[in-house]
C-alpha cells in the first residue's frame, strides 16, 4: 500500500467518523449512516490494498 493510499484512506475514515459524530450530535439519521457508509468504504479500501500488499 502506497503512503498516498494510506494517507487517503485514513482521511475518508476520519472524515467518515466526523459525519457521524454530526449526525449524532444533531440526531440526523441520514448524516450519521452516511459517516458510518464513508467509514465502510475506507475500510474496504485498506482491507484491499493490505491484500495486494500480500501478493506482491
Amino acid at each position: 500500500m502506497s503512503a498516498s493510499d494510506k494517507i487517503k484512506n485514513a482521511a475518508e475514515d476520519l472524515a467518515g467518523k466526523a459525519k457521524e459524530a454530526v449526525g449524532n450530535l444533531t440526531g440526523d439519521e441520514d448524516k450519521k449512516a452516511e459517516g458510518q457508509n464513508d467509514q465502510d468504504k475506507a475500510s474496504a479500501k485498506k482491507a484491499g490494498e493490505n491484500i495486494k500488499d500480500i501478493f506482491k
